[in-house]
């Protein structure tokens, strides 16, 4: 074997090898070209056949290595080579078995197959030159014809061999055997397999109809035998699955096919088939089947045409129907309910993308069920799993609702509570009135309307709440209309004749009735789309109204005790004295808590040597007994100061031992100050002042700037240590500045920090410094206090001016 990429001046030959492996040194192959050497006269010949990139030559003389190149050549050519005398020929010249005389002259064909690929070349050669005719052409390329037939027939064989072997390697990993009936005969050929399968001894076996029907099972014999008679007498296919029952009782299940082939006529005379134990098959699908009969979950499976195939026991009861009805028809037709529903989308859905769908879904009547459903898709069709899941869902709606219930529950309680809170921190009943009907509607109803009763019957404060503006003139009237009716009946019930431009359809009104006094009306209206108040919210509703007119009630109520309070303490404040050369402005404002009434009081009267006292005080606690306490303690110290024209700290001193004596559980802050009649020279007012525990007078000079008066120790509150010696301190006040006393509620914040307070008062102050005196207290007042004040406050202020102003 020479490689043809060695031959120069040559490419790789290029050729497909369809030679079968045992062509190589083939004797038909010798004596074609042992033929073609005598027919033509030529010393040699020799047959070439090319691999992809070799050549392998069989010849008549094996020693000879040139012409197997040259018929390489001539098959890499694909037409003849002729070479009359090599010696004279430059294309082979050169070559060394030609230079040596071993060639002479070389005539050689192609060997090209029906579909036209060179597989080879057939070639005669000789030592001496000789002149090729025509015909030696010609005669060659018909012996390379018969070649070619001889190479074809040869590879056919070849690959009937190689379909034969692994079609056995195939049955044989299957454990397929095969037969042979011969329908004229009679006679029945089993290969091994077969013949082990069913159980039988190759030795004895009778190779009989008779020997086969004999191992199969009792029951199934007559519908094998009418099988192999049908496939005998037309030609149908054999088709048949049955037991077979072996030597040893064993039982097994086979399949057996077959096709029966005919005669010139039409008529069948042999059937060739085979057969395969199907046994752990069948096992295996008794155990799905099995495991399906009894599983909890419905099961079934339709066909690539939506029929039902397979319907297990659990699938009857939750589809209502039996198998008997189910298989073999279309689910459609079956459920139509189905049809452009969740079922139908679902399960196309998954034969479309091949993946599997979940989803829940309900089937109306008569099934009225809800399923759980599980589909996977195959090359078959749709397998489908499906649960009752009805109960689950109406547990979960149970407890949806049961969940709604609460939330609704919980929101009456809050409302409830909310009602409570606002009556009971609002004061005003004008402005409960209105919070009252933002909080009942949407919450109860679409639109609310309260309104409160003057004695008359007729509505004095309207609150209304109502989700379209334009409409809130129709709800004035209504409470018009609701007063009306309850001056007449104060029970609880419906409104007729619903005014048409509100666009409610349902209304009730509640009285608001509370200590046996009916203060006004509670109307709730609901529209056509929320339908009427359930009793759940109507007995909400009753428990709104009887809490908010409590509360209306108690404000009522404590309004009139508050007017009766402040008179009461008002009366104990006089109104401030209009000495020469100064200016004095008082207030006194209560906290908005309930116990508005406290114990801050000021006072300011001249003294019998012309000067002026000044005092201001707090006595601890916020009630009617600190008021009466402040009332007791302020003509106490008035009567101190005017009677013995004593000093500051002096009056504080015999203060400090009547309140020990005489309230021996009062505690009292303040700050007396003495401003001498007698100015000075350059126009300042002297003033001496003593401070008991209580908040630092402070100084606002004309240009702004404040100075707080604070002692050079701090001296002990009034009521705890009648023999504290107290000290004196001395400011003289300049024309223009301004001297402020006060109490504590205008500088004390809850949880903060009193100098904070403090540094408020000295910027607000400084930002007052020029106003006229009582704008001067009205702005400080406004900016200091709280929105909500917790603490009343009193204070004085002092201005020095000119005598003639």
């Amino acid at each position: 074997m020479t490689d043809t990429r060695d031959v120069p001046g040559m490419g790789p030959v290029a050729a497909t090898d369809r030679r079968p492996p045992e062509l190589v040194g083939s004797p038909a192959l010798d004596r074609l070209a042992a033929l073609a050497a005598r027919i033509l006269g030529s010393p040699s010949g020799q047959v070439t056949l090319l691999t992809v990139f070799t050549s392998d030559t069989v010849a008549t003389d094996p020693g000879v290595d040139l012409p197997q190149l040259l018929c390489a050549l001539t098959a890499r050519a694909g037409s003849p080579l002729i070479v009359d005398d090599a010696a004279r020929d430059r294309r082979v010249a050169a070559l060394v078995p030609v230079t040596s005389g071993s060639l002479g002259s070389y005539l050689g064909v192609p060997l090209v197959d029906a579909d036209g690929r060179t597989t080879g070349a057939l070639c005669v050669f000789g030592p001496k030159p000789r002149q090729w005719s025509d015909g030696d052409v010609t005669l060659l390329a018909e012996l390379a014809a018969v070649a070619i037939g001889e190479l074809e027939l040869a590879t056919l064989a070849a690959d009937f061999d190689t379909v034969r072997t692994r079609l056995g390697l195939a049955m044989d990993a299957a454990g397929i055997g095969s037969f042979d009936l011969d329908l004229t005969s009679g006679h029945l050929s089993w290969d091994e397999r077969l013949v082990q399968m069913f159980g039988h001894d190759l030795a004895v076996f009778g190779e009989t109809i008779k020997a086969l029907l004999g191992r199969v099972h009792p029951d199934d014999r007559p519908h094998v035998d009418a099988a192999l008679h049908e496939a005998a007498r037309s030609g149908a296919d054999l088709d048949a699955e049955f037991r077979i029952v072996l030597p040893l009782r064993e039982t097994r299940w086979v399949v057996v096919r077959g096709k029966a082939l005919r005669d010139e006529s039409g008529n069948p005379v042999r059937i060739l088939g085979a057969a395969h134990d199907t046994t752990d098959q069948r096992d295996a699908a008794t155990r799905v089947a099995r495991v399906l009969e009894t599983m909890s979950a419905g099961f079934y499976s339709l066909d690539r045409d939506w029929r039902f195939d397979y319907v297990n026991a659990r699938a009857e009861t939750l589809l209502e129907r039996g198998r008997d009805e189910l298989l073999g028809g279309v689910f459609w037709d079956l459920f139509p309910a189905a049809v452009d529903g969740a079922f139908e989308t679902a399960f196309r859905a998954a034969v479309t993308s091949g993946e599997p769908v979940e989803f829940e879904a309900h089937y109306p009547e008569p099934l009225d069920r809800w399923y759980e459903v599980r589909a996977l898709p195959s090359p078959d069709g749709l397998s489908v799993y499906l649960h009752d899941v009805t109960a689950r869902r109406q547990a979960r709606e149970d407890a949806n609702r049961a969940r709604l219930d609460a939330a609704r529950t919980a929101a009456r309680i809050d409302l409830l509570g909310e009602v409570s809170a606002r009556f009971a921190a609002e004061l005003d009943p004008d402005v409960a009135v209105g919070r009252l009907a933002e909080l009942v509607a949407p919450a109860l109803a679409d639109w609310a309307v309260v309104a409160l009763m003057d004695d008359g019957g007729r509505p004095r404060a309207v609150g209304r709440w109502h989700a379209d503006p334009a409409r809130l003139a129709a709800l004035d009237e209504l409470s018009e209309h609701m007063c009306a009716a309850l001056a007449r009946d104060s029970s609880p019930g419906p409104i007729r004749n619903l005014n048409p431009r509100l666009g409610a359809e349902h209304g009730v009104v509640f009285p608001l009735v509370a200590r046996g006094r009916t203060l006004g009306a509670l109307g709730l209206f609901t529209s056509a789309e929320r339908g009427s108040m359930t009793a759940v919210d109507v007995a909400t509703a009753r428990q709104v109204a009887d809490r908010a007119a409590l509360g209306l009630d108690n404000a009522r109520l404590y309004r009139q005790q508050l007017h009766l309070a402040e008179g009461l303490q008002r009366s104990l404040l006089t109104e401030p004295p209009v000495p020469d050369g100064l200016q004095i402005a008082v207030r006194y404002v209560p906290a908005a808590e309930a116990a508005r009434v406290g114990g801050d009081w000021y006072d300011a009267f001249l003294a019998p040597d012309g000067g002026t006292v000044l005092a201001i005080g707090d006595v601890v606690g916020h009630d009617t007994q600190a008021a009466a306490a402040m009332g007791q303690v302020r003509g106490l110290m008035r009567g101190i100061a005017f009677t013995t024209g004593d000093s500051p700290a002096e009056v504080l001193t015999r203060l400090d031992h009547a309140v020990t004596r005489l309230h021996p559980d009062t505690t009292v802050t303040s700050v007396v100050a003495r401003v001498e009649g007698r100015r000075l020279g350059d126009g300042e007012t002297r003033i001496r002042w003593s401070n008991a525990g209580h908040p630092p007078p402070m100084i606002v000079a004309a240009d702004g700037s404040v100075t707080m008066l604070s002692a050079a120790r701090a001296d002990l509150l009034l009521g705890w240590d009648p023999c504290t010696v107290r000290a004196e301190s001395e400011v003289l006040l300049a024309r223009g500045a301004t001297l402020l006393m006060y109490t504590d509620g205008l500088v004390e914040r809850r949880g903060e920090d009193i100098d904070m307070g403090f540094d408020r008062l000295r910027a607000a102050l400084r930002r007052v410094a020029t106003h006229p005196l009582d704008q001067l207290c009205d702005e400080l007042l406004a900016t200091m206090r709280p929105l909500i004040p917790d603490d009343d406050v009193a204070l004085i202020a002092v201005r020095s001016r000119d005598p003639e102003q």
